[in-house]
């Protein structure tokens, strides 16, 4: 499921670039300096890498919980099931539900942030920049968090945002050094994609859960793993 986060973050960087891609054009860098622009770029990344490894550690946790219950298997479903939804249900269905406006004030106190810290340019800023634009509201970064609470595990949750965001350094990093470099037409080509790349990556997630016995696709551990822990708890 690793990989699968890193091509699910490396493709849907292109949506990043559209979201988040003002901020690393307007990151402070050094333009004279090629070292010491490389380590601003690394520490604004692993500000972000930070902040999803910290989300998917949550997540994470919140899913081993319910794993106690045996109800991995069917979050995993679920969780395939309503990435798929998602994309294939008509947008003003789920925003009939959107509790973003709650969030406003909380969104905008983080962009006034955002703002101060782009306007320094002390290598502790570029962290905090990557920091907290982990946290800006994403549609990409969410089918991510889902993907953490299907892990079943603290751990492997927060691995598997990081591995995600490891999968968005390459385009975001393109961005910084060459600005918008990717004109309207083509990025909209690609942003084609990204819906079928959220399709596969529920699907992958269904068929984990439906434990069909298939190497590294489907393992059916799962269930044998249940059975023991359900056989252990009767005695």
């Amino acid at each position: 499921m690793l990989i699968t986060a890193l091509i699910f973050g490396l493709l849907g960087s292109f949506h990043c670039i559209g979201m988040c891609g003002p901020i690393a054009f307007l990151l402070p860098v050094d333009r004279q300096n090629p070292a010491k622009r490389v380590l601003q770029i690394l520490s604004y990344h692993s500000g972000r890498l930070f902040t999803y490894g910290t989300i998917g550690l949550l997540f994470g946790f919140i899913g081993s919980r319910l794993d106690l219950f045996g109800f991995q298997q069917h979050i995993s479903i679920a969780i395939g099931v309503l990435m798929i939804l998602v994309i294939l249900l008509p947008s003003n269905v789920f925003s009939k539900y959107n509790g973003s406006r709650f969030m406003y004030k909380w969104i905008g106190k983080i962009k006034s942030a955002l703002g101060k810290e782009l306007k320094r340019k002390s290598f502790d800023s570029f962290f905090t920049i990557g920091f907290l634009n982990g946290f800006l509201p994403c549609g990409l970064v969410y089918m991510a968090v889902f993907g953490s609470v299907a892990t079943g595990g603290a751990w492997q949750g927060g691995l598997y945002m990081v591995f995600f965001g490891l999968g968005t350094i390459p385009l975001m990093t393109t961005a910084t050094y060459l600005g918008n470099f990717l004109n309207v037409n083509l990025r909209q080509r690609i942003l084609k994609l990204v819906p079928v790349i959220v399709v596969l990556v529920g699907v992958l997630f269904i068929l984990r859960g439906l434990g069909l016995g298939i190497p590294y696709l489907s393992p059916s551990q799962m269930v044998a793993i249940q059975e023991v822990s359900s056989s252990h708890s009767c005695h």
